[in-house]
């Protein structure tokens, strides 16, 4: 009888795709080598994309298998919601999450029900772990997306003084010790790492952002403001991208210590190891920095270009089962992972209502047809087209960025949580426009090309209706999304 197989699911929030494919600091390249070792010989799938955006939404797709775009918000999970290590628990499968993502955890969010243990990892970003003190900021307030988080987070992660200090490596030895008492257990089991970085503020250590940009001698904007880039000058827009690149190289290493780890207990024959992030981060492209706009108390939705919906995702399979060195390049999601879990596992996974696919059948051929025909990543739906609400469609060569009709108008004030748990009122920035964009001839999305392409902007629109008609999406919530903003001749 063939046993039954583990699995590790490790989120690292904020991880580009890029620094697997060739991340560029000042002209010159940056790739992470272990997680890339683990692309190159597993199934690294180039065409994933994030479904519900940003952070909490995510894992609450992860965690359900469904597109919860289309009915929740950054919010606790709901009481009613049957989690993954619920749906396993039934196979005897035992459960533990191991995080330091703060938002997920603090303030009665809950993402940790269903786990048999758990383990919170402290002191990122906003989390109240220390009292905020009066300490020296490392640039000007107006360049800081939170003056008082930035604060936190300093304060949080004072005296380190080894690279064992810093969160990723405390969390990653958590998740190590874990394995060492439990390995031998005797049931299979779910490991879930949760790595907040590489997200910022961006504080990894001194010698490994030296290494990426040498002499530097500006300010150093650890936590910026979220919006149009050009309150930075263009070497402190260089020197941020190697904050960011040096803090995925300290989660890299330590990624890179846990499979090691694993390969020393002798699980690499049934165990399933998952890589992959939320989305990624605008450092300069498109005139942006973050993703999405802050202006004080109001938040507005950018547009979720490639360097955001586009993610990583690698699922190693088990030496047993001689799945090696595949690139597949169909569109996938967040709800296929956890569909792909549940079904390994032997788990009806339909009955809980997941709405992913297993992606084990597309990747042997054993079905030829695609995964999917779009793949779609949204903000929460549930508050119509409130602050610029535009929602991406991916098809085989297309990016569609959907403005609606009313984009720009909204009665009353609706609050939202993104992207830190912070209230602010929801508000439209800049010039909310349809966009379309050919990523064979246009990877970088430099020309939008919607004025003059309404029949295929159409076609994708009617898709995207279609798929959210099968999620179950109630009408109230598809109504304001129904009529496309047309595109200005001016494009």
């Amino acid at each position: 009888m063939l046993k039954p197989l583990n699995f590790i699911i490790i989120v690292s929030d904020t991880f580009r795709l890029d620094l697997i494919t060739g991340f560029r600091v000042r002209g010159r390249v940056v790739r992470v080598p272990f997680i890339s070792h683990l692309a190159s010989g597993g199934v690294f799938f180039t065409r994933a994309y994030t479904a519900s955006f940003p952070t909490v939404p995510n894992r609450h797709d992860l965690l359900t298998g469904k597109f919860t775009f289309t009915y929740h918000d950054w919010a606790p999970l709901p009481p009613g919601e049957v989690t993954l290590p619920v749906m396993l628990r039934g196979a005897g499968y035992v459960s533990v999450l191991i995080a330091d993502t703060p938002h997920i955890l603090k303030d009665g969010f809950n993402y940790d029900r269903g786990f048999d243990a758990w383990v919170w990892v402290r002191g990122q970003e906003n989390d109240r772990f220390r009292i905020v003190k009066d300490v020296k900021l490392p640039c000007s307030p107006s360049k800081l997306r939170d003056v008082e988080t930035t604060l936190r987070h300093i304060v949080n992660n004072a005296g380190r003084i080894h690279e064992e200090d810093w969160i990723p490596a405390k969390t990653i030895i958590e998740a190590s010790h874990w394995l060492e008492e439990n390995y031998n257990l005797g049931k299979p089991f779910l490991l879930h790492v949760d790595l907040f970085d590489p997200h910022e503020p961006w504080d990894p250590p001194r010698w490994l952002i030296d290494r990426l940009d040498p002499g530097y001698s500006g300010e150093e904007v650890i936590y910026p403001a979220y919006g149009p880039s050009d309150y930075l000058t263009i070497d402190e827009v260089e020197h941020v991208r190697a904050l960011y690149a040096a803090e995925a190289l300290l989660v890299d290493k330590w990624v890179g210590r846990l499979l090691e780890k694993v390969d020393e207990l002798g699980l690499l024959d049934n165990t399933v190891i998952v890589f992959t992030s939320d989305h990624g981060f605008y450092l300069g492209e498109h005139g942006l920095i973050g993703k999405s706009v802050i202006m004080g108390e109001h938040h507005g939705y950018a547009p979720l270009y490639e360097e955001v919906a586009h993610i990583p995702l690698i699922v190693r399979f088990p030496d047993s089962m001689g799945i090696r060195s595949i690139e597949f390049n169909g569109l996938v999601q967040p709800p296929d992972i956890t569909a792909t879990i549940l079904n390994l596992a032997g788990v009806d996974y339909v009955k809980y209502g997941v709405q992913g696919k297993p992606l084990l059948p597309y990747i042997t051929g054993e079905v030829k047809e695609p995964i999917r025909g779009i793949a779609v990543t949204s903000p929460p739906i549930i508050h119509g087209t409130a602050g610029g609400l535009r929602p991406t469609v991916t098809a085989d060569e297309w990016s569609l960025i959907m403005a609606f009709e009313d984009s720009q108008g909204l009665e009353g004030v609706t609050y939202t949580m993104i992207v830190d748990g912070k209230p602010r009122v929801l508000k439209p920035f800049g010039r909310i426009e349809t966009e379309l964009y050919n990523l064979v001839k246009d990877p970088k999305q430099g020309v939008n090309i919607a004025s003059g392409n309404w029949q295929i902007i159409e076609e994708l629109h009617g898709k995207f209706i279609k798929l959210l008609r099968e999620l179950g999406t109630r009408e109230e919530h598809l109504k304001p999304l129904l009529k496309l903003k047309k595109p200005s001749t001016k494009n």
